[in-house]
């Protein structure tokens, strides 16, 4: 077993996960903080899914050598829904992707007052330059910006227990919310079968069981941490679910010399889910149109920037509940194979 490979894939898991909506504290209060007490359950328990079912993907990825998500979804759904299924799932790997663009436009321009164009432009270089790397230049922007982002986080938590009734807040028990249950595994449900994309690929590439194991479970670790602490600090409002940014009020009412660490850290998050859908999406493509990284990867980043470029807000309120059905249903294939094997 390899502790660094293991590490590296655990950063790219983390990195793949989390987005704009992470960084901004809006799924965090959606998911999680609205329920309270009950919230802070719900991130132990979708942090046990996250290390369940990130190392079960990759260990079964490994033993049927499935070198990307389409091959997976073969064994795992059969030959007559692995179809329907990569097909929605390669739908949203652009969509969110093509978000994501937009998302670096957004933070150029309202956050630097730059052009967004311009944002749009350096993240797709960036992003080409990253992908034809490989694996190693995925891991190597990971290893950057997650270890960033837990500072981040930890340092935001560290300065909002100074402010207010901090310990009361946390653990203010309103009564239990089976809803919260529901959330997480909502949450863990969609946002694991994306990272799918990425990890199918990566375990491949590794080989050694051990060694994803370890990382996976080093992966939800570090996700379910992370989540406690912007939970821990999105408590701290006194109405979390008002705001539509709710870490940028924290960081504006606590911490305002975090303000560029934190749109450093936004953009890392955008970047790494970016570079993570894209090399996943670049590995399913090459088995149906071999044609080289660079034309792969040129035709991937152009497609979504013409979606980033449109309105996007009707095709995604269609596809993001689909694909969250499709997730469940992606969480018991993987139990029954499980219990088919008698692992």
């Amino acid at each position: 077993m390899d502790w660094r490979r293991s590490l590296s894939i655990a950063l790219v898991y983390v990195g793949t996960v989390v987005g704009a909506g992470f960084a901004s504290g809006r799924e965090i209060v959606e998911f999680f903080s609205k329920y309270g007490f009950s919230g802070m359950i719900g991130i132990f328990f979708s942090g046990c899914l996250f290390m369940y079912f990130g190392r079960k993907i990759m260990i079964l990825s490994i033993r049927i050598r499935a070198k990307n998500f389409d091959e997976f979804n073969r064994f795992l759904f059969g030959p007559a829904l692995a179809p329907l299924v990569t097909f929605i799932q390669f739908l949203m790997l652009i969509g969110v992707t093509s978000v994501m663009l937009s998302g670096t436009a957004a933070v150029f321009e309202e956050q630097l007052r730059l052009p967004g164009a311009a944002g749009l432009l350096l993240t797709v270089l960036l992003a080409g330059a990253v992908i034809t790397m490989g694996k190693r230049g995925v891991v190597f922007v990971n290893g950057m910006v997650v270890p960033l982002l837990v500072l981040f986080s930890f340092s935001l938590l560290w300065k909002s227990a100074e402010f207010g009734d901090f310990p009361g807040k946390v653990f203010s028990f309103d009564g239990f919310r089976i809803s919260a249950l529901n959330s997480a595994v909502a949450y863990a449900a969609f946002n694991i079968a994306l990272a799918q994309g990425v990890l199918v690929p990566a375990a491949a590439e590794i080989g050694d069981v051990r060694t994803v194991k370890l990382g996976g479970l080093l992966g939800g670790a570090i996700l379910t941490a992370v989540m406690l602490a912007s939970h821990f600090v999105l408590v701290q409002l006194p109405d979390p679910a008002s705001f539509q940014i709710p870490m940028g009020a924290v960081i504006g009412r606590l911490a305002g010399s975090f303000y560029f660490l934190y749109i450093l850290v936004i953009y890392g998050e955008i970047f790494t889910t970016i570079i993570g859908n894209v090399y996943g999406l670049e590995r399913f493509l090459q088995t149906h149109f071999p044609g080289g990284k660079r034309r792969l990867g040129l035709f991937i980043f152009f497609s979504c920037l013409l979606l980033s470029l449109i309105p996007y807000g009707t095709l995604l309120g269609f596809l993001y509940p689909l694909f969250g059905y499709v997730s469940l249903i992606y969480f018991l294939f993987l139990l029954l194979r499980e219990k088919r094997q008698g692992e």
